[in-house]
């Protein structure tokens, strides 16, 4: 058996076909582009959709449509995506990342403190929902649609959550969304699985313009001769729920017990664990339903990741239209110093969720002199996403024994360094890990069809291929070059024990000063922070 999977991301769509051994018989990717108004973020579902039967197109060259057996996705969270009885969107998707509902956030949380007779509405929310609420979240965005554009909100059948749900609508003609993404919307009681009623209410919205909830490996609908007439595949192919990207990537990254972690560097980014119970919401942890029964995702999210790497290389680009110059931006790194010679950066280009939820603040050098230099830039770039994954990852109670790292951002090497040193220990990275969290959806239409018994099988697999050639082993533990990586990831006895030590001192005051940096820039951003609240 076949299982075409496809991520819908924020930058582009990937497809990826897997067969049942878990290996990767074809793969491919097409852009996606992103609409930017001030604080409004928006992308055009129909390029989605478009990206997804093009590609699929292209795989029927190769495999005939009659051999997969199944499609699954995963996808951004946290979209609202205003659909018509059709299944056709009405405008646009409104993103994660956009800020235009802090009003619409406010008003609902004191609805619902009204409705529980108690001051605290936020804390309610976060009791149902397993998260602290805020204008990011869906609930907020659709009653902002409500507000602005009522013709929209009249005309919507159905308010969708995540990307690749509106794929999905087009394939099937069925209104869906999976347990994860949608424990992003402010709107679905965690504990039950459900929507809640009560939340909605307090929204001033319609509860059957919500979808129907599905777990990962449940199938939703099938291929129909619409679907089919536009995606190329055979009427009657099963599709199935698939998740939200964070949930894919969780799985991809073989994390299973407290201590261990995943981080997940994409456009934007999180720090995950696995466990069977809630994070506290309040310190800017959320807690999402994950692909396995039973088990919660406990993440701290980050606005910033990919985005702001892509960023520099725009900005220091060497081509003359200003296109990313990525090679270039790893040439800098390789001549950089750790510490950017005391230049630090404050990666909250795009607003940010932790450690201040604030969709208006913006991202910072400090500490430029005459002296900076463009590596120094591109490395202070890296260095100011990783400190502020470490300061999430500081958010969960367990000690670290284990970090993974998953995502694009695991191909820029020096990164992985930084990370490594950053955190203070050694940081797994597997191989190809763009197309883990494909298998790991791949492996839910697995479970549902008998191939696998459970997700823990996949998880087995994974592991059991680490020292093995293939698409799910690991490549070698990253270590630094430089005294501040070795400081931290040096295990060579070898080593004299004095150099050793002077080294590690170095690197510790190192530390210290960026610490000290930090709490700085926690000033400087509340400063900004008041500043444009009173503006």
């Amino acid at each position: 058996m076949l299982a075409a999977t496809f991520d819908i991301g924020t930058t582009a769509v990937k497809a990826v076909v897997v067969n049942e051994n878990g290996e990767a018989v074809f793969t491919g990717s097409s852009v996606i582009h992103t609409i930017e108004t001030e604080n409004f973020k928006e992308q055009d579902p129909d390029e989605w959709y478009e990206a997804f039967c093009g590609l699929s197109k292209e795989l029927f060259e190769i495999i005939p449509a009659a051999e997969i057996g199944a499609v699954i996705f995963s996808g951004q969270m946290q979209d609202v995506i205003p659909v018509g009885a059709d299944g056709k969107a009405l405008g646009n998707a409104i993103l994660y990342s956009d800020g235009r509902a802090d009003e619409q956030a406010r008003a609902i949380i004191r609805e619902a403190a009204k409705r529980n007779v108690v001051p605290l509405g936020d804390a309610y929310i976060a009791e149902i929902t397993g998260n602290h609420f805020d204008g990011s979240m869906p609930l907020a965005k659709i009653l902002w649609l409500k507000e602005n554009k009522p013709e929209i909100y009249e005309k919507t059948a159905c308010f969708l959550i995540s990307s690749k749900d509106y794929v999905i609508t087009r394939l099937t003609g069925v209104f869906a969304g999976d347990m994860t993404a949608c424990s992003t919307a402010g709107a679905m009681d965690l504990d039950r699985k459900e929507w809640s009623e009560e939340l909605i209410e307090a929204a001033g919205l319609d509860r059957d313009r919500f979808p129907k909830l599905f777990c990962a490996h449940e199938c939703v609908g099938t291929v129909t001769e619409a679907g089919a007439l536009e995606s190329g595949y055979a009427v009657g192919t099963k599709v199935y729920a698939g998740t939200g990207d964070a949930g894919a990537t969780t799985l991809a990254s073989g994390i299973l017990s407290p201590g261990e972690y995943n981080i997940n560097l994409g456009t934007s980014g999180w720090v995950a664990a696995v466990s069977d119970r809630r994070m506290e919401s309040e310190g800017g942890g959320f807690n999402l339903a994950a692909m396995q029964k039973d088990l919660l995702i406990n993440v701290v999210p980050f606005l910033n990741g990919g985005n702001v790497h892509r960023l520099i290389a725009k900005i220091l680009s060497r081509d003359p239209d200003g296109t990313p110059d990525f090679e270039y931006i790893s040439e800098l790194l390789e001549q950089a110093e750790p510490g950017s010679h005391g230049l630090f950066f404050l990666p909250y280009v795009t607003g940010e969720r932790f450690p201040i939820m604030d969709s208006s603040v913006r991202g910072s050098f400090l500490g430029l002199s005459q002296e900076t230099t463009a590596a120094d830039l591109a490395q202070s770039v890296l260095e100011g996403v990783a400190f502020s994954i470490r300061q999430g990852l500081e958010l969960f109670d367990q000690p670290a024994k284990k970090i993974t790292l998953i995502g694009g951002g695991a191909r820029e090497r020096r990164w992985c360094w930084i990370l490594s040193n950053v955190m203070g220990q050694k940081i797994f990275v597997y191989k190809d890990p763009d197309l883990l969290p494909a298998l790991a959806i791949a492996s839910a239409v697995f479970l549902a069809e008998g191939v696998i018994p459970d997700y823990q099988a996949f998880i087995s697999t994974l592991e059991s291929r680490r020292s093995r050639r293939g698409i799910m082993g690991f490549t070698r533990d990253i270590r630094g070059s430089t005294r501040w990586c070795e400081s931290f990831t040096r295990r060579n006895t070898n080593q004299n024990a004095k150099n050793d030590r002077q080294s590690r001192s170095e690197t510790i005051s190192g530390y210290k000063r960026r610490k000290h940096l930090c709490q700085k820039a926690d000033l400087a951003h509340m400063a900004v922070s008041i500043f444009l609240r009173r503006s």
